[in-house]
């Protein structure tokens, strides 16, 4: 198929086809510019513009009437057709069912928040929409809005902002803390205090170069440091590691109460006011609109709403 000329196009008003259009229908300028909502003068000027663009009459005089010429009889249906698959494209509606779906969606994720919500989606998704698949992947902060203008994700999940021009997003929930410990290794009668949490050796999650973790921020507000001996980048080292060695693994509390007890660990609230920022979820400005991408969402905060309630006993 012959590429379009766009630069050629350009030159020529493309309203004069719909004019053309009502003129050869109607063959007549008064009841074409009637059927356009124009003047007679308007209309009379749009047929002597077709006359020199297509090197033809267009309309002649016969007798009473006026009559199209060849090349207008010739060029009709054509031009018919393709105004009305403008009129298609332009006012069809954006359908969507999720029963019939085909699609793939990127999802990024905070290392902890993938194995949180991907296994609930793809349940859901399996009795609701089981054409659509689901493409995961952990993203840091610093790389995550670039994914989202780029295409590579189409949903993002995690710590991230979401108050520029080109992204869109809304908060899901606060987060807590919580750390977990082997009791055969650390006493788990001993008090959690201050003093004893910041000495005991740490385990933590982190998605950049910090010993301190994701936490780094948190501490830094109010001035301490903990006794990082292992920070890794995902939960289930931090976990497997307090499961085996004498240290803490401080996480976000729904990981922690989800997790801990399959690695045998005691639970214990972090004894300081640690303030990490709310899991949002965040998209490109490109995709606010589309159905199936607005459908998605609204699944991801109904199962992240329902679960906080049936789990807020933790948080």
């Amino acid at each position: 198929m012959k590429p379009i000329d766009h630069f050629n196009l350009r030159s020529f008003d493309l309203n004069l086809l719909i004019a053309f259009d009502a003129l050869v229908s109607e063959r007549s300028v008064t009841k074409a510019a009637h059927r356009l909502r124009i003047q007679q003068p308007a209309m009379s000027h749009a047929l002597a513009t077709l006359r020199i663009l297509l090197a033809d009459e267009v309309l002649v005089r016969t007798g009473a009437v006026m009559l199209p010429t060849a090349k207008a009889v010739a060029m009709a249906p054509r031009v018919a057709e393709m105004l009305r698959q403008v009129q298609v494209i332009l006012t069809a509606e954006d359908r969507f069912n999720p029963e019939t779906e085909k699609r793939i969606f990127r999802f990024g994720f905070s290392s902890e928040l993938e194995v949180f919500l991907m296994p609930r989606l793809t349940s859901y998704l399996q009795s609701h929409a089981p054409g659509i698949q689901l493409l995961s992947r952990g993203s840091p902060r610093s790389e995550v809005h670039t994914l989202l203008d780029t295409g590579a994700l189409d949903i993002a999940v995690g710590c991230f902002d979401f108050g520029m021009e080109r992204h869109c997003g809304v908060p899901l929930y606060e987060q807590t803390l919580a750390c977990c410990f082997n009791p055969d290794l650390i006493d788990p009668d001993a008090p959690l205090t201050i003093e004893r949490y910041l000495t005991l050796p740490h385990a933590l999650m982190t998605l950049k170069d910090d010993i301190q973790g994701c936490l780094s921020e948190a501490l830094g507000r109010i001035g301490q440091k903990l006794n990082v001996v292992l920070a890794a980048s995902d939960f289930l080292t931090a976990l497997a590691t307090a499961a085996t060695a004498p240290v803490l693994a401080t996480l976000p509390s729904r990981i922690a109460h989800q997790h801990a007890e399959h690695f045998g660990l005691t639970l214990r609230p972090v004894p300081l006011d640690l303030r990490i920022p709310a899991v949002s979820m965040v998209w490109s400005v490109r995709s606010d609109r589309d159905p199936a991408a607005m459908w998605l969402r609204n699944v991801v905060t109904s199962l992240l709403k329902n679960d906080i309630q049936t789990s807020s006993v933790f948080l």
